[in-house]
């Protein structure tokens, strides 16, 4: 074997054994890039799309002309969970009101936690498509208790949803109007109501009115 040949064998051999030192770092880059992706993207305690993730989908699909339609959910009664049984029951208790979304059937495209206690859903489909899931989520939360680590606990929501009634709405707007319905079912009798203008400007007004 001629040297020129034996120099080629042994400088392939280097590249091949760096190749194999280095195929298991490239490979753990890889996963922790993919990893920090969806950390970025997802709620830590259920796992559920974050706001960050509900609003491109909103926007994707407000840009595609889709009609959709936004429901906001706030667990009644959260924060006395919280105090009195403490956060991890609190956070378990999180994590299962999100497998009741998650499970919607019908046009439920996608369920997301917010921030704290609060939970939406983005509904592909017509205003009775909204209405539709926004009573499913509030059924699916209320049916029965929710077992967590220590027990059982009862719980309900309270519920406001809107849909796109015009063009160019945008995703704040859709926000800003499934909350105030939410805003409104919760000083009512906490559970669920659409977004009407008048109705909702009053019950604000007379809120307010009282504090």
């Amino acid at each position: 074997m001629s040297q020129t040949v034996q120099q080629m064998l042994t400088c392939a051999g280097g590249i091949l054994a760096g190749l194999a030192v280095a195929a298991p770092l490239l490979s753990w880059q890889q996963r922790a890039l993919i990893r920090a992706r969806w950390a970025a993207n997802h709620d830590d305690i259920t796992s559920l799309p974050n706001r960050r993730l509900f609003l491109t989908h909103l926007r994707a699909a407000l840009a595609d002309n889709t009609p959709v339609g936004v429901v906001l959910l706030d667990l009644n009664n959260f924060k006395s969970v919280n105090d009195a049984l403490g956060h991890e029951v609190g956070n378990d208790l999180l994590d299962q009101v999100g497998r009741r979304l998650t499970s919607l059937p019908g046009s439920v495209g996608i369920a997301a936690r917010l921030s704290g206690d609060e939970f939406a859903l983005l509904v592909r489909g017509t205003r009775e498509d909204t209405a539709a899931a926004a009573h499913a989520a509030w059924q699916a939360i209320a049916a029965g208790t929710i077992l967590v680590v220590n027990g059982d606990l009862p719980v309900t929501a309270s519920v406001g949803y809107t849909h796109t009634h015009h063009p160019n709405v945008s995703p704040r707007q859709l926000l800003t109007e499934a909350d105030s319905a939410m805003y409104e079912a919760k000083t009512a009798d906490g559970r669920v109501r659409e977004y009407l203008p008048h109705r909702t400007a009053t019950v604000r007004s007379r809120d307010r009115q009282r504090h």
